[in-house]
């Protein structure tokens, strides 16, 4: 089996001489870390905006859809919109945004490793292709070249300040040390 493992490069060489404190994943996990959080998010993809619909097609109470949906508001993932329809109160329906809709290649990753690992002989239970041709989709690390990477393939160095930064997750200060993952 060829390796999983990546090359740490310049000063991530020696593995305890960095932090994992402002880690990217470990922050991503911050907002969408709970299992319904990852299943809201599926269901706006699917197309699903009414909080009820929310709610059932996770199979989550109220009061859990809530508190999840207020934070994917909170973190940009989400969107809060208001509708009425007629003769009734407003309400509000939830779209992804931009930033929620860059969290599909997740999804579909998540997806494709529990089609492969997770299901058995009944296969999946969903089959993606693409509109256009037809074919299977499938969701691989590729560099800016367009080569195909294995885990292992992989080299990771200290990051680098953008020009203008995005700013820090909520509860998040952007100073410290080099991070990691």
């Amino acid at each position: 089996m060829p390796s999983t493992t990546p090359q740490f490069q310049e000063s991530l060489a020696d593995r305890e001489s960095w932090s994992t404190e402002r880690c990217s994943i470990g922050r991503a996990l911050d907002v969408v870390g709970p299992r319904s959080a990852m299943l809201l998010l599926r269901e706006a993809y699917y197309g699903t905006t009414r909080f009820d619909d929310f709610a059932h097609r996770v199979g989550i109470t109220e009061s859990v859809a809530a508190g999840r949906l207020r934070a994917l508001v909170a973190a940009g993932l989400l969107d809060r919109r208001p509708y009425q329809e007629p003769g009734r109160r407003t309400r509000h329906e939830y779209v992804l945004t931009e930033s929620g809709a860059e969290l599909v290649p997740t999804l579909l990753a998540l997806m494709q490793w529990g089609d492969r690992h997770l299901q058995g002989p009944a296969g999946p239970p969903l089959a993606l292709t693409h509109t256009d041709c037809g074919e299977p989709i499938s969701v691989e690390i590729r560099c800016a070249a367009g080569h195909r990477l294995a885990p292992g393939e992989l080299s990771i160095a200290p990051g680098r300040k953008r020009p203008s930064a995005a700013p820090a997750a909520p509860g998040h200060d952007t100073g410290g040390s080099t991070s990691g993952t």
